[in-house]
């Protein structure tokens, strides 16, 4: 069993699956912070200093789509393989090695390569795919929650990063905001990927902390069965019930990345300052946060988490199309009120998604499915980022874009609700 597995289980008071929650925690707070959350207060000071249109300054997220899509199929695979804690390590270089040569960027050819190839590279061997696979191998019956724990550090990303970018950002300038969140991303990471494992199994250890004796006594059958009727990657891809997924998905995920890049510069356009746009990330990441617990017990106790889905995308619509009626009213009352309502959408999403891959699929190949799942689902919303920038830079303002975005929400509940049992 390796040195590893004999410390792992010489000590049993309390599953390390646990300690792992609060790593992935760590590891999502700044995948998703340092790739979306900080590009919002960014946007127009690097735009004015370097002359790019909003477009150019956008156009590395789509680009980082097709980055995520092509890298996920080879991430998804080694999760399973490898594990974790290898890839974390590579990508942490990379990442903070990015994150530091943008302070130095001077044309749009750098900026492109730095952000939407390097950066989310770096981003995606450190986030969510890498570490909610890993979780769903530790848990079985509380996956729900222990997703849900771990993916506060996404919505946590949106209270403690944007402003605090935006502050440094009016304090010290740009560039060197990009190399104070270097220094704060590799600070916190080391220790973080040093501590990821790939499988109870791999150290003598059971899913959900069973001991032994609860395993021989029939405790842990819901995770025996998960195991073994796991079907493969290439099993996956012949039901139907996988495409219906990677497309609702991703049209769930369109209003996420334009909501995080565009709503500084969309409700700084209503007349309102720089600072208190930013806030509005903050008050969408404080519900999203604190919801995703909640969200987390129900799926434990759930029979049906894809109907917890699609009410998760359709209160994200509904606050969609809020947003955009207090924004043409310029009413910040009616801003706070959707943001808040936004961040009660989005805390479901993250935790039902990964349940509901790893119920429909299994846990045994569920990193090689959700890696191939990747190009489908970011493929749909890898043109996002930029046309919204460029519905902005030819009519003059996001609302028609805005409201797309919600339809396509809307249109992922209504997906995640028809989708039957792996029909």
């Amino acid at each position: 069993m390796g040195r590893a597995g004999i410390l792992l289980s010489d000590t049993p008071k309390l599953y390390y699956g646990y300690y792992l929650i609060g790593a992935a925690f760590v590891a999502q707070f700044l995948a998703i912070g340092t790739q979306n959350y900080v590009l919002t207060a960014f946007m127009a000071p690097m735009s004015e200093d370097l002359g790019w249109t909003r477009t150019e300054f956008s156009t590395p997220r789509s680009i980082g789509q097709f980055v995520m899509a092509a890298a996920g199929v080879f991430i998804g695979a080694s999760v399973d393989r490898i594990g974790p804690r290898p890839l974390m390590l590579c990508g942490l270089s990379v990442l903070g090695a990015a994150i530091y040569a943008t302070s130095f960027v001077q044309t749009l050819t750098g900026w492109l390569l730095l952000n939407g190839i390097a950066l989310t590279l770096g981003a995606a061997l450190i986030g969510n795919l890498v570490v909610n696979v890993t979780l769903s191998k530790w848990f079985v019956e509380l996956r729900g929650s222990a997703v849900a724990w771990a993916a506060m550090g996404v919505s946590f990303a949106g209270i403690v990063i944007t402003p605090g970018i935006t502050w440094a950002i009016d304090a010290y300038g740009w560039r060197v905001a990009w190399q104070l969140l270097a220094a704060f991303t590799v600070c916190l990471m080391v220790p973080v990927a040093l501590m990821m494992r790939r499988a109870p199994e791999d150290f003598g250890l059971h899913p959900d902390g069973k001991s032994a004796a609860q395993v021989a006594a029939g405790e842990a059958a819901v995770a025996a069965a998960d195991y073994s009727n796991s079907l493969t990657r290439a099993q996956a891809l012949r039901t139907p019930a996988f495409y219906l997924l990677v497309t609702a998905f991703g049209f769930f995920s369109v209003g996420i990345s334009v909501m995080l890049l565009q709503t500084v510069p969309y409700i700084s356009d209503a007349g309102f300052s720089r600072t208190t746009a930013a806030w509005m990330i903050t008050v969408a990441s404080i519900p999203a946060m604190l919801t995703k617990p909640v969200w987390g017990y129900f799926i434990d106790r759930s029979e049906r988490p894809r109907q917890l889905a699609a009410m998760s995308a359709a209160l994200t619509a509904c606050a969609i199309f809020s947003i955009a009626a207090a924004q043409s009213a310029q009413s910040l009352s009616g801003l706070v009120f959707a943001y808040a309502l936004l961040g009660c959408g989005w805390g479901g999403m993250i935790p039902l998604q990964e349940v509901i891959w790893a119920r429909f699929f299994g846990r045994r190949h569920l990193g090689a499915i959700r890696g191939a799942a990747l190009p489908i689902a970011l493929g749909l919303s890898a043109a996002a980022p930029i046309l919204s920038s460029y519905y902005y830079d030819v009519v003059g303002n996001y609302d028609g874009a805005i409201l797309i975005v919600a339809a396509l929400n809307l249109l992922s509940a209504l997906l995640i609700w028809a989708i039957p049992k792996r029909a």
